[in-house]
């Protein structure tokens, strides 16, 4: 989703993580959008090769390379999964990393769920003494959403690879996590459940899966359901995706190179004011002629899309906001920038004044960046509402 040249400053999001490394932090932000895109040479779209449709029900091919980590994520086996259609993950797995050390009745456990296509591997840097949460107080818990390509996703499944992994929601990944969190990891309670983005909609929705699982509740940048003009823009990925070339209906045998949906990261994940800053027009169209697949897999990315879609943490309760917040047990923080034109601020702001919950409104022109721009701010309100 996010162009290397375009976005030294966006790397990696909600829009998109993968196995890779984290790029190197930017001097004023951080990218929470797609991972960045391989160092390929893209396949031409009139490849015989890229427009061959891989058997649908064949083992997933290596289709993106897997690129060293010295210090990989643990995989938590939880066995068979059933999902909110009906259907079933087959020996899923659920990556997780910790940072820092429990206190003896493990209370200062904060759980963080990952953005929109991200591994843990790209939260590393917002955890420490000084950011986001401080590991030298409170064990950190990372743990990565399904389709994320290191959780069970249809780029890595050998039951159910490529179009045949099932529909997946965000309830569904919270339940995932859930099973790692009590059974891998035997916690019976935490502390705190956090997320940026897509992490921040499964923050919302851990308050209604498991409502007595947490004390507090801290979503930034994300959404208790998606306003219209979110799913536009989701929808305008899905289109982008779906309707490419060399998709093949999810069955490709080389990822395609996906530049509409990069544009759309580029267009919306900060302010036009912030990127105007960051990139002059000749960076803008020298990236645009380098093009490259993402490092994030299409297939993996359309799971996550849907899910976000179709998260509305309301459905239970008619489809009021309202009625869904009297429901809330845990203390509740919502961070939010009043400029995201990634994952609008309103239903958010408007679920916190129903449920009479603590707000940080950022006002700096990140947009939906603001998580690395302002980080310092965050860390000092987190840390205020964790005690």
């Amino acid at each position: 989703m996010a162009i290397r040249g375009l976005v030294a400053a966006i790397l990696p999001f909600i829009l998109a993580c993968s196995v890779e490394s984290r790029p190197p932090r930017s001097s004023d932000c951080v990218s929470l959008a797609p991972a960045p895109p391989a160092a390929l040479t893209p396949t031409p779209a009139t490849s015989s090769i890229a427009l061959t449709p891989a058997a649908p029900d064949a083992r997933p091919a290596p289709l993106l390379a897997v690129l060293p980590d010295t210090n990989p994520p643990q995989l938590g086996k939880i066995g068979d999964l059933l999902l909110e259609s009906g259907e079933s993950i087959k020996d899923c797995q659920v990556e997780y990393r910790t940072l820092g050390a429990p206190n003896a009745d493990k209370s200062n456990v904060v759980v963080w769920a990952t953005w929109f296509s991200g591994v843990t591997k790209d939260l590393l840097d917002l955890v420490g003494p000084g950011k986001l949460v401080d590991s030298s107080r409170y064990q950190v818990v990372l743990v990565g959403a399904l389709a994320n390509g290191v959780s069970s996703s249809p780029s890595n499944s050998p039951q159910q690879p490529r179009a045949l992994f099932p529909t997946l929601t965000i309830r569904d990944m919270v339940e995932s996590q859930h099973r790692l969190l009590t059974r891998v990891l035997g916690l019976a309670h935490v502390r705190a459940v956090m997320g940026i983005s897509m992490g921040g909609m499964q923050t919302f929705q851990w308050g209604f899966s498991h409502p007595d699982f947490m004390d507090r509740l801290m979503p930034i940048v994300g959404s208790p359901r998606l306003a219209p003009y979110d799913l536009l823009l989701w929808q305008a990925n899905l289109d982008a995706i779906q309707q490419n070339p060399a998709f093949l209906g999810g069955n490709y045998r080389e990822q395609p190179v996906l530049s509409v949906v990069q544009q759309l990261a580029d267009l919306n994940l900060t302010t036009a004011e912030n990127y105007n800053k960051q990139l002059t027009r000749e960076q803008v169209l020298a990236a645009h002629d380098k093009l490259t697949p993402p490092r994030f897999d299409a297939n993996d990315r359309v799971r996550q899309l849907r899910a976000m879609m179709a998260h509305d943490v309301s459905k239970p309760f008619g489809g009021s906001l309202d009625n869904a917040s009297k429901a809330l047990k845990a203390k509740l923080l919502v961070v939010v920038n009043e400029r995201d034109a990634m994952v609008t601020p309103g239903p958010a702001l408007e679920f916190a004044k129903l449920a009479k919950a603590s707000t940080l409104v950022l006002k700096g022109d990140c947009g939906h960046k603001a998580p690395s721009c302002e980080e310092s701010t965050i860390g000092k309100r987190i840390a205020e509402f964790l005690k």
